[in-house]
């Protein structure tokens, strides 16, 4: 009996140790992890590069319903609040996620785009321009210590510089902003010509300086890299072992205009004039319209539309239809795992709104190097 107790006891001390050992573990990740907060953080893919990099996304905000769906299945452990954030409080996020003042390391803003698009014609009224405003109060409430902002080039024109003056001014005096950056993601090994506007910001010191391109111009990652060694398709035909990897079923009409337009680049302008849109004969507007990618040219910008023929560039270099939804995925530096759901135009939305995941990876260093210097 004695020797069984002694089992028993043994056995609940080692069970103590251990359970101990663990809580030591998970404090150290806590403290060693940087926090970030993922304001409009659509399908996650900003998220997702984060964590990659040992970030811990304590909470994320957006209010698409397809988006947030795709963001809890890749993210379950995250808080994810989904509403308007014009109806959120930020100490909501600070008490549902038990965040002590002055703890976030991170805060990435990405506003809705379309406010500042040049093809919205709409664009100086459209209400959702003052959303960026509304993530300055959580800027305000939770104190960051880095601050990333990303849109359109858009955001910083003459239009829209009261806008941003007073998005800086309602963050807090603390703060010291860069100047609008204008870059490439090409340079930052996204297989893609993508122009964003980035905004970087930190407290108490010199905002973050950007890091030099790991893919300049003599290096960047092509269409060939990136989706050459996908299985071929032809319209309606489907990868049985890949669910993303799905060919559009073309209208007659449209695999015709495919069929004469040159592989490897072409583009509308090939077509004999009885195929060609009778809206185009007389325009050179939206060129890309019907174009093939390159292979050993990085792909034009990805939009919502990024697998219709009728929205630009995106028909495949090769075949006679439009990229896939895994290869817009793959262009858009997703990881391979990564988990959409919805159907295939709500998906290509959440691919085409996305931030590219290699652009945030590339930016990681340069967040923790401030972060590290508070």
């Amino acid at each position: 009996m004695r020797a069984l107790a002694h089992l028993q006891k043994s056995g609940r001390a080692m069970y103590e140790s251990k359970k101990m050992r663990r809580k030591v573990t998970q404090s150290r990740i806590s403290r060693a992890w940087p926090t970030a907060i993922d304001i409009f953080s659509g399908a996650g893919a900003v998220s997702a590069a984060l964590k990659k990099a040992h970030f811990r996304v304590v909470a994320a905000i957006d209010n698409d319903e397809a988006a947030c769906k795709t963001y809890r299945l890749n993210h379950p452990k995250v808080f994810l609040c989904e509403n308007d954030i014009q109806k959120i409080d930020p100490a909501t996020i600070q008490k549902e996620c038990l965040i002590p003042p002055n703890s976030v390391d991170l805060m990435v803003i990405c506003a809705p785009c379309q406010p500042f698009s040049n093809q919205n014609r709409n664009r100086k009224h459209d209400p959702q321009r003052l959303l960026l405003l509304e993530a300055a109060r959580f800027v305000s409430a939770l104190k960051p210590k880095v601050l990333f902002v990303e849109n359109v080039p858009g955001i910083a024109s003459d239009t829209n510089t009261n806008l941003l003056l007073k998005f800086q001014k309602q963050c807090g005096a603390e703060y010291q902003f860069s100047e609008p950056l204008h870059v490439n993601a090409a340079d930052y090994c996204v297989p893609q010509r993508r122009i964003r506007c980035l905004l970087l910001a930190a407290k108490g010191q010199p905002a973050p300086s950007l890091p030099q391109p790991s893919t300049p111009v003599n290096k960047r990652l092509t269409v060939r890299h990136t989706i050459s060694g996908l299985k071929s398709l032809s319209s309606g035909e489907h990868d049985e072992s890949d669910p993303l990897h799905i060919a559009r079923n073309h209208r007659p009409i449209a695999l015709k205009r495919l069929r004469h337009i040159p592989k490897n680049g072409g583009s509308r302008k090939d077509l004999p004039r009885h195929l060609r849109l009778k809206c185009h004969r007389k325009t050179q507007a939206y060129p890309d319209v019907y174009g093939r990618m390159a292979w050993d040219d990085i792909a034009p910008t990805l939009t919502t539309g990024c697998t219709d023929i009728t929205r630009g560039r995106f028909a495949h270099p090769d075949e006679n239809r439009a990229i896939t939804l895994r290869e817009a995925a793959l262009l858009q530096t997703f990881p391979r795992n990564y988990r959409f759901t919805g159907s295939p135009t709500v998906i290509a939305q959440q691919i085409g709104n996305a931030v590219p995941y290699a652009l945030v990876r590339a930016l990681v260093p340069t967040f923790r190097r401030t972060i590290l210097k508070k």
